[in-house]
């Protein structure tokens, strides 16, 4: 995670495989030159923090259209650019249960979508729970986002979750 292009390029040359950029390019779109340079798929993350809402996913697809135009013109592959709707970041409890029921909405972007949900919050709040206790709500949004069409889960809790994607996958 980082929204640093020269965080991003020391990561990348250190061994990281992947970028997530927590600002989908707009706080330092040299990040996406690193991707396109070493060739490493890059997450382009919804970050609109002090940013009001009128209709939560307009604006995310909106957000991430974007970035995707940024990666795509600094000559990031296609098929390296994942989404996230970075749920927790700049949104109220009720915006990210909302993207998470909505979450479908984001295939019209024709990206993979990550879902990083894991302890958040949003979870903390609904359940009147501390981080270390969530692992229940962070399976009942990774099964729910799933089904909403989330490819790819970031999480704390791996072994759990692997559990939970299988049974979802198999679900749906």
């Amino acid at each position: 995670d980082t929204y640093k292009s020269i965080v991003a390029s020391r990561a990348v040359k250190a061994g990281a495989s992947m970028i997530n950029d927590i600002w989908g390019l707009k706080q330092d779109p040299e990040i996406a030159q690193v991707a396109a340079e070493t060739g490493v798929p890059i997450i382009l993350m919804s970050n609109q923090r002090d940013t009001p809402y009128r209709d939560i996913m307009t604006e995310v697809i909106s957000s991430l259209e974007r970035s995707i135009s940024l990666a795509v013109k600094a000559g990031v592959a296609w098929e390296n650019i994942i989404i996230d709707p970075g749920i927790g970041f700049g949104k109220t409890l009720e915006q990210n249960l909302e993207i998470i029921r909505r979450l479908a909405e984001l295939r019209v972007l024709g990206r993979p979508i990550l879902l990083g949900t894991s302890r958040k919050s949003m979870i903390g709040m609904v359940l009147d729970l501390p981080p270390d206790q969530r692992l229940e709500g962070t399976a009942a949004t990774i099964a729910i986002g799933i089904a909403n069409g989330a490819d790819m889960v970031r999480v704390h809790d791996v072994q759990q979750m692997v559990r939970v994607c299988q049974m979802s996958d198999s679900i749906i």
